[in-house]
This record gives C-alpha cells, sequence and structure tokens, in this order.
C-alpha cells in the first residue's frame, strides 16, 4: 500500500516540529565556537552575550534587564594552566546574580555589584589541562561560566558587552581584546617570556606573596571528616588586625564539629538539624556541634584560653584577634587555630576535599582586606610532635592571598598646626563619612570646609566645640558659614604640631585621640615624611624608628612604650554633669637634625606628612597647611589679648 502525498507531507512537517523542540531543550548547548580559537596558541578567553529581557520596574531613566551570557576559558598552550583567573570588566552597572563553575576571586557572595569589574576563578574546577595532556579532549582543556544577572540601560537588541577581559594569571600577556559580531568579545593570551612562573611540570603553583596570607593545611583525614590547621600571618610592615573576624563559604554542606584556638561568633547547629547533615549523620549529637552556618564567623580566643585544654594549647592562638606586623613584634605577626569538619556525600573518602571558598577577613579600625580564592599548593610542613628532629607534612595544603585595598572613607583624621600660626587646621568635613543622611544633611553643611580652631578645641568633643570655634572665627574676622559644617565623624584623630624649626634640626609634636568606645592595645602610627625621614632622630614619650617602605626610607614608626601602650576609649569627665567627655590621649615629642636633609623646607613643606597611618589605616589628611602669614611676630601680644575673652567664653559653654 502506497502513502499518499498528504501522509509524506504531515510526517516531514511532525519531524521537523520535532528536532526544533528537542534542540531549544538542550540546556547546556555551547554557543557556536569561534574560528578564532583554533588560530590561538595560548589561552583562548570569550565572553559572549546570549540573551537579555526587560525586567520590572518600568523605569524610563534607569531601567534594568535580565542578561545571560557566558564565559569561555581554553588552554591550547602546551602546558597545564592552574586556577585561572579571568577578569571581566564590566561596564553597564552590572549586578551577578549567578555564576556557574567559578566563584569571585576577591571572596564576594552572589548576588553583588560588579560595576567595576570582577575577578573569576575557576571552581570547583580551578585547572585547566592542555591538549597534549588529554590527546584534545576540550572537556578538560576548557571552562564555561555562564552568568545570569542584572545590567541598567542597555535595552535589547542591543548588547551589554564588557569593556575588557583579560587572562590574569602570572606569566601572560593579553592584547587588548576583539569584538566579534555583536555579542562576542574575545582575547588570545600568550605566555609572556620574560616572566618566570615556575617548573614546568610542577605539580602545584609556588605560593604567592601578600599583604597576608591564610594556609589552609588538612593535617589529618577520615573519611567523613578531617582535621585543619588554619595559619594567618601579616606579611606587611604596617599592616594590623585587631578583634580580628575571619569567615569563608563551605561549597559542599559540611559543618565544623569542634575548634582549637578560636570560636565560631555565634554556635547554631539548626541549619544542620533541619538540613541533610542531621539525614545522613543519624547518630551524631548534633548538641556538641559548634556551626552549621554555611558562612561561618570564626574570632580568636581571649589570652585567658591560652592554656585551656579544651580550647587552647595552640601555638600563636589566643591573643584578643590581634595580629601585630613584623616590624613591631614578629611573634605576634600570626595567628593560629584547628577545626575538624564533617563532610557530606558523595566525598565520603580521605581524598575527597573541597576547602572553603570566598574568604573574607576584617578587623576593628583597620586596613580592608580583598582575599584570593584558595590555591593548592605543596604540603606545608610541621615539626614532629613526638620531638624527633624530623618534619611531617600536611596531606594537602591550601593557600589564601589577601592584600590591603583602602576603603574609600577612613576611619582616622589628621589635624595640622605650627608654632608660626595660632590657628589649628582641623580635620576635614566628614572626613570619615556619617554625613550621608537626610537629617545630617538638614542640620549641618557637608560641604563647608572645617572652621579653623583655637589650641583648647583639640580636647573638646566636636559636638561641644560650636561655640569656641564660631566666636574664634569671629576673632580671626572669617566669615562663619550657616549652616556649620559636619564634624569629621572619626574614632581617632592626629594632631601633627610643627614645634620648632632652628638651623640644625627641628621638632613635631604628635598627639592621638581616641574618641571611639574602644581601647587600643599595642596602638601604632606611621607617618610618611617623604624628605625628611631620613633626619629623624628620636620620639621622647614613643618608641620610635625609621622603616623602609618599597625601599625608601621616607616612614616613621610610632608605637606606645611598654607599659604606656594603651589608646584608652573615651570616657567621662571629673563631674559628667558639668564636665565635657575626654577623649583618650598620648603624646610625644619628635626631633629630626637637618645634617641628613640639606635644603629641607620645614615651615612650608617637608616639616608635615604626605600620608598618616593609624593601626595600617590610613588616615584623611587635611588639603591645606599652616601658613606663615605674619603671626608669628605677633602671636604673643594676640594670645595676651584673646585668652581671656576664649577662657571666659570656655567657662560659659
Amino acid at each position: 500500500m502506497g502513502l499518499t502525498p498528504n501522509f509524506i507531507s504531515w510526517i516531514l512537517l511532525l519531524s521537523i516540529f520535532t528536532a526544533i523542540q528537542l534542540t531549544s531543550c538542550q540546556p547546556n548547548a555551547p554557543p557556536p565556537r569561534s574560528p578564532d580559537s583554533d588560530l590561538c596558541n595560548g589561552v583562548f578567553v570569550s565572553y559572549t552575550y546570549s540573551t537579555g529581557t526587560k525586567i520590572k520596574p518600568n523605569d524610563t531613566k534607569n531601567q534594568p534587564y535580565r542578561f545571560e551570557s557566558e564565559i569561555t576559558v581554553l588552554n591550547n598552550g602546551r602546558d597545564e594552566l592552574k586556577s585561572w583567573r579571568v577578569f571581566v570588566g564590566f561596564a553597564h552597572r552590572e549586578i551577578l546574580v549567578s555564576a556557574t563553575n567559578a566563584v569571585l576571586s576577591d571572596g564576594s557572595s552572589l548576588p553583588v555589584s560588579v560595576e567595576n569589574g570582577t575577578t573569576f576563578a575557576g571552581f570547583p574546577s580551578a585547572d585547566l589541562k592542555s591538549a597534549i595532556m588529554t590527546a584534545g579532549d576540550v572537556t578538560q582543556m576548557q571552562a564555561r561560566v555562564k552568568l545570569v544577572g542584572t545590567q541598567f540601560g542597555v535595552a535589547p537588541p542591543n548588547v551589554p558587552l564588557p569593556k575588557n577581559i583579560t587572562l590574569v594569571n602570572d606569566g601572560w600577556s593579553c592584547p587588548k581584546p576583539t569584538q566579534q559580531g555583536r555579542n562576542v568579545l574575545q582575547v588570545c593570551c600568550t605566555p609572556n617570556p620574560n616572566i618566570t612562573t615556575g617548573k614546568i611540570g610542577e605539580m602545584f603553583l609556588p605560593r604567592q606573596e601578600g599583604d597576608l596570607t591564610i594556609m589552609y593545611d588538612v593535617t589529618k583525614a577520615y573519611q567523613s571528616n578531617y582535621l585543619a590547621q588554619v595559619t594567618i600571618e601579616n606579611h606587611n610592615l604596617l599592616g594590623r588586625l585587631d578583634n580580628w573576624n575571619l569567615s569563608f563559604l563551605w561549597m559542599k554542606d559540611e559543618f565544623i564539629f569542634t575548634t582549637k584556638g578560636a570560636y565560631p561568633s555565634v554556635v547554631d547547629s539548626s541549619d544542620c538539624i533541619n538540613g541533610p547533615q542531621a539525614k545522613y549523620y543519624k547518630d551524631l549529637d548534633f548538641s556538641h556541634v559548634l556551626s552549621c552556618a554555611r558562612r561561618p564567623h570564626i574570632i580568636d580566643l581571649p589570652l585567658t584560653k591560652y592554656n585551656d585544654t579544651d580550647f587552647g594549647r595552640i601555638p600563636y592562638c589566643c591573643r584578643n584577634g590581634t595580629i601585630l606586623p613584623r616590624s613591631m613584634d614578629p611573634e605576634k605577626s600570626k595567628s593560629v587555630f584547628q577545626i575538624q569538619v564533617y563532610k557530606m556525600p558523595p566525598d565520603l573518602n580521605m581524598s575527597a576535599i573541597t576547602p572553603p571558598q570566598s574568604w573574607q577577613i576584617k578587623g576593628n579600625l583597620n586596613p580592608d582586606y580583598k582575599c584570593g580564592p584558595p590555591v593548592r599548593v605543596s604540603s606545608s610542613q610541621f615539626p614532629d610532635p613526638s620531638g624527633l628532629p624530623s618534619n611531617r607534612s600536611a596531606f594537602a595544603s591550601w593557600q589564601v592571598v589577601c592584600n590591603i585595598t583602602q576603603p574609600v572613607t577612613p576611619k582616622c583624621c589628621v589635624s595640622f598646626s605650627s608654632y608660626f600660626n595660632d590657628s589649628i587646621i582641623p580635620c576635614k568635613t566628614c572626613a570619615c563619612g556619617g554625613c550621608t543622611s537626610d537629617r545630617v544633611a538638614r542640620t549641618c553643611s557637608t560641604t563647608s570646609p572645617a572652621l579653623l580652631l583655637p589650641s583648647q578645641a583639640l580636647l573638646i568633643p566636636f559636638e561641644n566645640r560650636t561655640k569656641l570655634t564660631t566666636a574664634w572665627a569671629e576673632l580671626k574676622h572669617r566669615k562663619v558659614p550657616d549652616p556649620l559644617p559636619c564634624g569629621d565623624n572619626c574614632g581617632v584623630s592626629i594632631n601633627w604640631h610643627l614645634a620648632t624649626d632652628y638651623r640644625g634640626g627641628w621638632t613635631a609634636r604628635v598627639t592621638l585621640f581616641n574618641w571611639g568606645e574602644t581601647d587600643f592595645v599595642d596602638w601604632f602610627t606611621a607617618v610618611e615624611l617623604r624628605n625628611a625621614a631620613p633626619g629623624f632622630e628620636k620620639a621622647y614619650s614613643f618608641n620610635g624608628t625609621t622603616i623602609a617602605i618599597n625601599g625608601k626610607n621616607t616612614t616613621v614608626l610610632m608605637e606606645g612604650l611598654p607599659g604606656l601602650n594603651y589608646l584608652l576609649a573615651e570616657r567621662d569627665g571629673k563631674n559628667p554633669s558639668k564636665d565635657f567627655r575626654l577623649p583618650g590621649k598620648q603624646q610625644s615629642v619628635i626631633s629630626f637634625t637637618k645634617k641628613l636633609t640639606p635644603g629641607l623646607k620645614v615651615g612650608s613643606r617637608d616639616g608635615f606628612p604626605t600620608k598618616v597611618l593609624f593601626n595600617g589605616q590610613e588616615c584623611s589628611l587635611p588639603s591645606v597647611l599652616p601658613t606663615n602669614n605674619g603671626h608669628k611676630k605677633h602671636v604673643s601680644t594676640f594670645l595676651l589679648m584673646a585668652t581671656p575673652f576664649l577662657a571666659l567664653l570656655f567657662l560659659r559653654i
């Protein structure tokens, strides 16, 4: 029996429809492979924009759009690419919502704004093998990262491509990326012959340098759990941490059973009880589990726990979270603790260990640190606990490198004064932020320069200075703005006073004020004097020395003397109902010689610091210096006339 023409047409139509359906349902279908990738004999990196749609809310000026893109990293080189990292220079105020097969190298958790660009690191597979090692198996040579996020202002069919994409691994050079068609940005990176990154064929990458390093060493491994030692070590001459708080992200439902040398800031096992952990570990007493949080926060223990048999007895632990720079005390430049980690199926064998990702570490009034992803390195070695003259290797080791990034808003500020001018140049208005709310904007000016101060005002809280500073401005015939400038809002302020300038040398007086509620133990301040530092002689009430930063001897480091290393918090006056609150204060005169610095212009420029740091964080500096505008000859006479008036005013405030 023959088939009719209509029946044949129906079958053809049905087969075409079925084929279209099957093709459109393939979720992992890769974008078309660029022919340029075959011409690249290095690492080929591409960014392909897939699709975009308008999302709510409707906004004519700031419309959001969903975007879907894919990053492809293909290793066409001769050798394995270890721990690949790719920077994408997003340019449309993107918010990244999800990313497959990668994490953000700075430790950020999704969703996160990436409008200034971000670096992706491979996870869980961080290494890309070569065609030579795999007989051309692209699945082992290539990483594909699917991105979903929100961008603003670029409506389809326009394409929101990034402005840059590049491989950031050491030892590689990438030219400017090129655009292919409307939706692809690509680049071919090649090895840089001038940079040595380690011997070819080594199992692990060499250890890297950074301001702060964190080692994650697995010292004991079992089928269902392992013991890890975490070592935080400070390598920056001026970096430090106070009350450090370390966090990371578990990727496979791990949880912390016990710790020694540190402790979770929140002890809570509820996430395990309500999650898959309790279903698998049915006989485990979860009341003894310390943390089931996906991002646990670990804090240091107090000194009193150092010899505790349950929580302490770990070298370099239990210091209240203080990690000092090596320039102050090498023995206190690191912290160590141990954690016992339980794993979940299918990783129930000794070798299946996935280190936590997205490491973050913070301190109290300290620099900001940005941490990279954990990178597998050669196993650390530790002294044999038996006392034998041998070392034991860790089961596996990962290194996390963190570097200081100064925050946009400082937390400390500096004022300038001098012997030749009776006014103090105060900290800048809103130097430490806190001026963005509408309420603040209605009560004070966030843009007017701070009013010059008489010396008496340095010890008075900002909110109690108003009458004194306005009276001083009137005496100096200076305009008083309306509304008055806002305060600096800084927890710590430092006054640099140029005290003397004579033929053979000069002196300055440094005063530190703590306006906050926290005492600072083992505080330090570092002052950069670009031309004058080589002439440093002595700090009379501090320990002072010059240190070389980046090979330049331009910095004076000062810290408290033994027994005087506390910068106390602000406290009540003798009579709280009448007296102002008083800041914690430390002060010293420091002297310099001019023998090593001929031609020094102390009064006009060289006698004032170009950078000041407190406990590792850079402080806000005034934008102007004190001027010698005739006050020097008349200061004594002026003060004799003005002091009675100011004293009377001071009593009436």
